[in-house]
């Protein structure tokens, strides 16, 4: 059975070793081969999952056992607002259409109900597979918007909002 627990600093390896492997399957056809390990090294080396951490993200695991299949994290209060971000969500490719994604995001909803938010966001990559995952959970497109990184990488957004 899958339960979803929250992450600890304990958990920050595990998170980056599922989105080394997430990753290159799911942007390795919409991002160059650097720019995709520029993003990993800046976003899921420990200092940045820690300093995550630090500015009010919380992390949590979906496990089978004591097997993490996929993780996700989420800020409430965003922008001082009655919203809480879902800022990751990655699931292992080998056990990606299970459901996995859905419990994370049930589980976030209701930690950002008993938080007071009234609306999930979440920002995802225009030729992402995954918009369609979130439109079927009732995620509407209300921004479309271009991120500059540096090194002129571009990320290619869209800003995706649901009513819970």
């Amino acid at each position: 059975m899958i339960h979803i627990v929250k992450a600890t600093v304990a958990d920050l390896k595990t998170i980056t070793e599922i989105a080394y492997k997430t990753w290159p399957l799911t942007y390795g056809e919409i991002l160059s081969k650097a720019q995709l390990e520029y993003m990993l090294n800046a976003f899921y080396s420990e200092s940045a999952l820690r300093a995550n951490i630090e500015n009010g993200q919380e992390f949590i695991l979906a496990k089978e056992a004591d097997i993490v299949l996929g993780f996700a994290s989420f800020e409430h209060h965003y922008e001082d607002g009655n919203t809480t971000k879902i800022h990751k969500i990655y699931i292992l490719p080998e056990t990606q259409g299970k459901g996995i994604g859905k419990l994370l995001i049930d589980a976030i909803a209701q930690f950002a109900k008993e938080n007071q938010s009234q609306m999930l966001l979440l920002n995802v990559n225009r030729f992402n597979k995954a918009l369609t995952f979130y439109q079927k959970l009732g995620f509407k497109i209300i921004q479309e918007i271009d991120i500059e990184l540096e090194q002129g990488y571009l990320m290619e957004d869209y800003i995706m909002e649901k009513k819970i």
